[in-house]
């Protein structure tokens, strides 16, 4: 079997309607399918004024708001219904790629394990951390379990980084792990684009340090430790600014935990290059993603970074070369070890420099075309296992 014989469903809770970095990969990799002959058909929920146009043909599953507080903004899938069971068997897929746990991807793996169809399964988040994050901790061993039966019910499953592999290994997620990894374009994150009329147009003199924060502004990214560690920043006097680069439903309450932080709200393409690269460190202490797309981008904006050293920024950052990592889900420690790895930045703009130099240069060896056929290469391998 060929690339070209593909004919892959790809399910996803949330393919195109909110901007995320997950949904970026998988339109990334719909485009690359496409180019190279495979025949696609994408599941998801669609909404009537999406982020930005999907990659391939979309077809609506059955959907409802996320029934959590402050995330009515995404949707949660529901079981697939006679109309996109028709659509599905119409278009008769031989790969079935599931993207997301939710009731339309358990259906969906339902229907292919009926029709003894290959089904891959892609990690894109930690989704047993999020309970934390809501004040529901106690429920992570249930979510864990949940997943678990999830994937073992997949032939195989594919995770941005070695470090998340290691971590669903131990958690006896699967034995069947490969890597997809995920790429930096290039032409527009690149160190090049940093603008000092820009800097000072938002409140930045050409001498003070800029900590950044970018992405969506949502619990699980991390905020509370973000805005605690800056405020035993304060307390110590290193000098800093702080730059968020996003936008999300809990803005205000960053925005007040945060008072003096330069809030440039949600950037895309030239915009976002550019606020990025007008930074000067970057600072990431999330442990909910797998990958960590936002930390690949500032280090190809020649940023340094100072981030958790959980599953994705630890594949990522080498300590001491490309940036710091640190202990995560401890304020009190994150916020004394990231003291200490700042304070050199401030009075050392050579060693800020070097190590934004050295994250410039590894990030160059991620390729999206390159990193988009290595799953191609594990569909083909499902295939054959099946004897086709």
């Amino acid at each position: 079997m060929d690339v070209t014989d593909l004919r892959i469903a790809l399910f996803s809770g949330n393919y195109n309607y909110t901007r995320d970095g997950c949904n970026q990969a998988l339109n990334r990799l719909a485009d690359y399918l496409l180019r190279q002959g495979a025949a696609l058909r994408v599941y998801s929920p669609v909404v009537e004024k999406p982020d930005f146009p999907p990659t391939g043909d979309l077809v609506d599953v059955p959907n409802m708001r996320m029934p959590v507080p402050r995330r009515g903004e995404y949707r949660l899938g529901l079981p697939l219904d006679s109309k996109a069971r028709a659509d599905l068997a119409a278009f008769a897929p031989n790969m079935v790629h599931l993207s997301a746990p939710d009731f339309t991807g358990h259906s969906a793996l339902k229907w292919a394990r009926k029709r003894d169809i290959p089904v891959l399964a892609s990690v894109h988040t930690r989704f047993e951390t999020y309970p934390r994050y809501y004040n529901v901790g106690f429920l992570e061993p249930v979510v864990e379990s949940f997943l678990r039966r999830f994937y073992h019910r997949c032939d195989a499953l594919v995770a941005p980084s070695q470090s998340q592999i290691e971590e669903l290994k131990a958690q006896d997620m699967h034995d069947d792990i490969s890597l997809w990894s995920r790429g930096v374009d290039r032409t527009v994150f690149d160190p090049s684009k940093r603008d000092l009329e820009w800097r000072r147009a938002n409140g930045l003199a050409d001498d003070d340090v800029a900590i950044v924060f970018l992405g969506r502004l949502v619990m699980e990214k991390g905020l509370d430790v973000f805005a605690e560690t800056i405020v035993q920043l304060r307390r110590r006097q290193i000098p800093h600014k702080v730059l968020v680069i996003g936008d999300g439903p809990a803005r205000s309450w960053f925005e007040k935990a945060l008072p003096g932080g330069t809030f440039v709200g949600f950037r895309t393409g030239a915009d976002l290059s550019r606020a990025l690269a007008s930074g000067d460190i970057f600072f990431n202490p999330s442990i909910t993603e797998t990958f960590g797309n936002v930390t690949l981008e500032a280090m190809a904006s020649g940023l340094p970074v100072v981030a958790a050293g959980a599953t994705g920024a630890a594949s990522l950052v080498n300590d001491g070369e490309t940036g710091r990592l640190v202990e995560p889900d401890k304020p009190d420690a994150f916020a004394q070890a990231c003291a200490e790895a700042l304070a050199p930045y401030c009075m050392d703009d050579a060693l800020r420099l070097e190590h934004g130099a050295n994250g410039e240069k590894a990030s160059r060896a991620y390729s999206w075309d390159a990193i988009n056929q290595s799953v191609v290469d594990t569909y083909l391998r499902l295939q054959k296992q099946r004897g086709r």
